[in-house]
């Protein structure tokens, strides 16, 4: 028996996101042979993947078949980075992956998805921290049933944040009551960087941050003062909101933030008396989504009476279960792919996109601009072009182009149309 011979067994083993081997991807380490017993580590790209108990079965049965085999441990470890501060020391240190969870715009469901997110996780046994970051309407203390609280301070003069279900929450809306935040913007981003710094978070395996809504200064300092490992994008399939998501995107992107996917919050409802799914906004869903901005839809929320409840008595719905599993997924794809992005040229008739495997691809100005499904430029409900020719000036250039992640670009054009994202599958099919 070799250590061949185990990475051999364990080569079966597919990563679903990846669609390659467990060992190609350099997850196995330490392998370790003492008599017949074999024992080694699986790093998993974060600690909550959702395929970390299928992987672990699945080891421990093809190394058990290897002859000379009498005994298998199998530990299951992460590679999960840890976050870089702009600051120093380092406050934050002790915890793996912080995750923004944006909206762009109110009134979508953002910080009780947030909240459901976090606490999902936390039931699962992983130690979580949630900071509400909007100070001119905190909604975490309402969602968790905080009522006239008071926040101390440890020996270390840092705020001590409280905790709900083994789940520690920090809001600025402990600190204000029901006091109305008339502040201006300065003073705003010292008091989320306070939150977010000064707070004794300890060991977390991840912090998500509910964002305030919108693309402001609050947002800007966040991501300007920690290294955020992903970003999570809220909304609901109208058209307002499909507007703002775009937006979000190109925020975080100039950022160098990653986009993990979209949550479709209120995307439909199932009525109790025919038992029917209906879709108020549309039922684009998913494809609408992924055609306009080329990123995943990783879940679809749909109106239940139950999310009007408190977050703490409203556990294991197979919804937010699901929308756990594919952010989570999202998380660990992002933190080993590589950021692929063409060298992007441009001139007054065309794009000229080269990428590094030597392709290059050729598209008309005035076809791109013509090709874009955003909520200006096409009807939400049916999806259909509302965009003409002859609205296009002939002469149209792109005046900036900023290039997202590895799923599309974001075009500034000539006629003042700055929301345009364009997915690369949907660029390929328009080149000359």
């Amino acid at each position: 028996m070799t250590n061949d011979d185990i990475l051999n067994a364990l080569r079966t083993i597919i990563d679903p996101d990846f669609n390659k081997d467990i060992v190609s991807l350099g997850f196995v380490k330490n392998i370790k042979i003492d008599g017949g017993h074999v024992s080694f580590d699986i790093a998993l790209t974060t600690p909550a993947c959702p395929v970390k108990s299928e992987f672990q079965q699945k080891a421990q049965e093809n190394v058990s078949r290897i002859p000379g085999v009498a005994s298998v441990s199998v530990n299951m470890t992460s590679q999960s980075p840890q976050t870089q501060i702009s600051s120093s020391p380092n406050p934050l240190s002790k915890i793996g992956s912080i995750i923004a969870v944006s909206s762009c715009k109110g009134g979508v469901g953002k910080s009780t998805v947030a909240a459901h997110l976090a606490q999902e996780l936390s039931h699962r046994g992983f130690k979580i921290g949630l900071l509400d970051a909007d100070i001119h309407g905190p909604s975490v203390p309402a969602l968790f049933h905080f009522d006239n609280t008071k926040i101390y301070a440890d020996q270390n003069n840092q705020l001590i944040p409280l905790e709900k279900n083994n789940l520690k929450i920090m809001s600025f809306g402990f600190l204000l009551g029901d006091a109305p935040a008339v502040m201006r913007g300065p003073i705003l981003t010292r008091y989320v960087q306070q939150l977010l710094f000064n707070t004794a978070w300890g060991e977390l395996d991840y912090l998500f941050i509910d964002m305030p809504p919108g693309t402001g200064d609050i947002q800007l300092t966040i991501t300007q003062s920690v290294r955020l490992n992903g970003a999570v994008i809220v909304t609901t399939p109208q058209t307002l909101s499909l507007i703002d998501v775009a937006r979000g995107i190109l925020m975080f992107e100039r950022v160098n933030v990653p986009i993990l996917g979209v949550i479709e919050n209120m995307s439909y409802f199932i009525c109790d008396q025919c038992n029917k799914k209906h879709s108020i906004f549309g039922s684009q869903g998913a494809q609408s989504l992924k055609e306009r901005f080329g990123i995943e839809l990783l879940a679809e929320l749909p109106l239940m009476p139950e999310f009007t409840l408190k977050v703490d008595q409203f556990t294991g719905n197979l919804f937010i279960k699901q929308a756990v599993d594919k952010v989570m997924m999202a998380l660990g794809k992002s933190s080993i792919l590589q950021k692929e992005v063409p060298e992007i040229k441009f001139n007054e008739k065309e794009i000229i996109l080269s990428w590094k495997d030597g392709a290059v691809w050729k598209i008309n100005n005035r076809d791109l601009r013509l090709s874009c499904r955003c909520a200006l430029c096409a009807n939400e409900i049916t999806g259909e072009k509302t965009l003409q020719g002859k609205d296009i000036p002939t002469d149209i250039a792109p005046k900036e182009i900023i290039p997202l992640g590895n799923y599309a670009i974001g075009i500034s054009w000539s006629d003042n149309h700055s929301s345009g994202i364009y997915p690369y599958e949907s660029i390929k099919s328009l080149i000359s």
